[in-house]
């Protein structure tokens, strides 16, 4: 290897090291400075400056001993300059009363001020920033556009795609959230409070993991910055809430689901479906990991949408063979999980399971019983072309194929799918 090819190499790993940092820090330094100025999209805007130049500084002088601290100090800074300016005192003083009720923008605490900057940022302000995001007042389309922004770090073209939306629709959306929580006291909510906004708070968490599994768009299939940042939020929500079944099963559907990253693509990023998956690969620590939650979540209470994906994903992790899995019990958890959610997944999932085990036939009368009751997704055609190729229809299961080739924005996902529907070829 030559010197140019070692020094691009090191450049680039360089360059993934500082990405993951600046992902990991956004938003508790988003956190930090919300809690400490009040003043939500200023300071998301002081961040991002402050991410930039990191992003340009920190591979020439090196990444600082706290990172963190450097992109608190740096964004402070610019946050004082944006409020100290004239426009922003011109927009305080001319909205001041439409945008500032009588409780809001409560004084911090001694010595969290701006100029001593108090204690140290911790993992609760990204905890406290997420429930913000969660907060009541806001629908819960809002409310998951608006965490997946701040907390989950996803772009708000990233997070248009993946609510099937067009972009400037999602980045309005986002900024009537902002201006919906800009004023409420930025602490965690009482214990009431934080009853009611849990489900929303776990429902994003989901959509960061699935995001972050299955990218929605791009050359990569799997991007390992969100699932990990939403399994470390999940944990982090779960030492608040230890007894909460809800979230110890989110917390193990997580766990279990990534466990087999290491194995659903190749050598040049193709994806591996999961019956062709060489389990090998499997993380086995994380799975006996995930598998103790999910008994945990299943003994914490009523079994609810995520103990019981939770269950599903279990059976599938402790099956060493793909021809060891117990499809008939996977069903029986199906057949729950669609009595108790509308979730078109959950149904889609039911109709694999239901041709596991009484045939694709079945199964393609599962899938078209959904037709028309659910919006058409590209994961429809996909799962019905695959059981057209069972089913012994190369025709019909090659046009399912290259439908839902057409309807996925991800690079990986269409290309195994043309080369299914390619293998069909006459």
């Amino acid at each position: 290897m030559d010197r140019t090819t070692r020094t691009t190499r090191t450049t680039r790993t360089t360059e993934v090291v500082i990405e993951d940092l600046l992902r990991r820090h956004a938003p508790q330094v988003l956190g930090a400075l919300v809690r400490r100025y009040g003043h939500f999209d200023p300071a998301e805007d002081s961040v991002q400056e402050a991410l930039i130049a990191a992003a340009e500084q920190w591979p020439r002088d090196g990444v600082p001993d706290n990172p963190r601290g450097w992109l608190i100090r740096v964004a402070s800074r610019r946050l004082t300059d944006r409020l100290r300016s004239d426009e922003a005192r011109r927009r305080r003083e001319e909205t001041a009363a439409a945008l500032t009720p009588t409780d809001a923008f409560v004084a911090p605490p001694p010595g969290e001020g701006p100029s001593g900057m108090g204690r140290a940022p911790s993992e609760d302000d990204t905890l406290t920033l997420l429930f913000l995001c969660c907060h009541p007042a806001l629908s819960p389309a809002a409310q998951i556009a608006l965490t997946l922004r701040a907390v989950g770090g996803l772009t708000t073209a990233e997070i248009a795609r993946a609510h099937l939306v067009p972009e400037a629709t999602m980045a309005q959306r986002i900024s009537r959230a902002k201006r919906t929580v800009r004023g409420t006291r930025f602490r965690r909510p009482d214990a009431q409070d934080l009853d009611q906004r849990l489900g929303a708070v776990l429902q994003v968490l989901y959509l960061i993991f699935n995001e972050g599994y299955t990218a929605t768009a791009g050359p990569d299939l799997h991007r390992t910055d969100l699932a990990r940042e939403a399994i470390r939020l999940t944990r982090a929500v779960r030492r608040l809430l230890p007894h909460e079944g809800r979230v110890t099963g989110l917390l193990a559907l997580m766990v279990l689901t990534e466990a087999r990253a290491p194995a659903r693509t190749g050598p040049d990023g193709e994806l591996i479906p999961l019956d062709e998956q060489d389990r090998a690969l499997w993380d086995r620590t994380a799975i006996a990991e995930g598998t103790a939650l999910a008994e945990e979540a299943l003994a914490q209470g009523p079994a609810g949408d995520y103990q019981l994906q939770a269950a599903v994903a279990a059976l599938h992790d402790e099956a060493e063979r793909a021809e060891d899995t117990d499809w008939p019990q996977i069903l029986a958890l199906y057949d729950l999980l669609v009595r108790r959610t509308p979730d078109p997944a959950a149904a889609l999932g039911r109709a694999v399971a239901v041709a596991m085990v009484h045939g694709p036939r079945a199964g393609l009368a599962a899938v078209d019983a959904l037709t028309g009751t659910v919006e058409r997704h590209y994961r429809l055609d996909a799962v019905r072309g695959h059981l057209l190729e069972r089913a012994g229809e190369p025709d019909a299961a090659r046009a399912a194929y290259r439908a839902a080739a057409d309807g996925t924005l991800s690079e990986p996902e269409a290309r195994y799918l043309r080369m299914r529907a390619d293998r069909l070829n006459p």
